[in-house]
């Protein structure tokens, strides 16, 4: 896994081969953090990375500067891949949180101005995420929500999309509050 653009950028990660986490693609994310410098200052954007993984995405808001941002995963192997990543890194803006995904968003009382979620595509209960984020108090007004799915979902009728792009089997939904 690489650091694509910023301060750390061309910085690898070696992850574990028993990792059960799909990170995107490095082509898909590079074409999504292009599309999101449209919408966010990350210098001035707190972010939270639902469903971290390997934290892929993560890295890439905190190498643009991001002052904050929270990795949420459940999986042990995977936080403690996270916290070895981040240890390396020495950098203070990131925090990572042992937790169930959903658990975390009723929970969550915490702010951000961006929201990216990126849930195994089998997930059950994959479909009902945008409504939770959207429903509760973790999405600033003005905030942008970003939500990795697979090619058998659609989001478009939802009041709070606004945009859709897929790379191969890879797709975004965007969501603005």
């Amino acid at each position: 896994m690489r650091i694509i653009s910023g301060k750390y950028k061309g910085r690898h990660f070696d992850v574990p081969r028993n990792f059960k986490a799909r990170p995107t693609t490095d082509f898909a994310k590079e074409n999504l953090f292009n599309i999101l410098l449209n919408y966010i200052d990350f210098e001035e954007t707190t972010a939270v990375d639902i469903f971290s993984g390997t934290g892929s995405i993560s890295l890439e808001l905190l190498s643009r500067g991001c002052p904050s941002v929270t990795s949420v995963e459940m999986d042990s192997l995977h936080v403690g891949h996270l916290k070895k990543t981040a240890a390396a890194l020495g950098d203070d803006n990131w925090r990572i949180i042992r937790d169930d995904a959903f658990r975390f968003i009723r929970r969550c009382n915490d702010s951000y101005d961006f929201i990216f979620a990126d849930p195994p595509y089998a997930l059950k209960g994959l479909s009902d995420i945008p409504n939770m984020i959207l429903s509760s108090n973790m999405l600033k007004e003005g905030g942008i929500f970003v939500f990795e799915h697979g090619k058998d979902n659609d989001f478009s009728e939802h009041p709070a999309f606004f945009r859709h792009i897929a790379y191969g089997s890879v797709n975004f939904s965007f969501f603005k509050r």
